[in-house]
């Protein structure tokens, strides 16, 4: 699957089937993450990887739109370290382009994903980090759901010639 076909094929997929993400395709995602660009290459993230059962379970207490991360084998919730910052606040994008590396892979290993979204969420922020144990300074940006899918993946054309401004707004 060559790279544009991985871009407008990736879908949120919340519908799994019971098979386990390997060890090796876990590694990938986030060898995947790990690539992202970063603001001054500080590379801000952490990941929890999460298969336990009553762990995914956890996290649909925590947060309203994961409810189908019980139902996945896996979930990656990527966090934000303040005390790797060389440039303050921009671990929001950093996290956010290693998130979207962690999709676009599992895309292309025919894995499904969806992000859920925790920060700036403050309930959510402070649910996932009572749950999982996360330091102070060590924020919660999302969390991905991933598993096989038991859903299609579709391309769809979201180009909007509107939302395009040349030289100025």
């Amino acid at each position: 699957m060559d790279a544009l076909e991985v871009l407008f094929t990736r879908r949120s997929i919340r519908k799994y089937t019971d098979a386990p993400v390997s060890d090796a395709d876990l590694k990938l995602l986030l060898r995947a993450a790990m690539a992202a660009p970063s603001a001054n290459n500080a590379q801000p993230w952490q990941f929890i990887v999460v298969r336990d059962q009553a762990r995914r379970e956890a996290i649909a207490r925590c947060h309203p739109y994961a409810q189908m991360a019980p139902k996945a084998p896996l979930c990656i919730v990527v966090c934000g370290d303040l005390g790797k910052e060389k440039t303050p606040g921009f671990w929001v994008q950093d996290c956010s382009a290693a998130i979207q590396n962690i999709m676009l892979a599992a895309r292309a290993l025919g894995l499904g994903t969806v992000w859920t979204g925790v920060h700036p969420v403050e309930e959510r922020v402070t649910a996932i980090r009572q749950a999982f144990g996360i330091p102070d300074g060590v924020i919660p940006l999302g969390i991905v759901v991933v598993g096989h899918p038991a859903q299609p993946f579709s391309e769809q054309d979201r180009y909007d010639e509107h939302k395009v401004h040349y030289d100025q707004w």
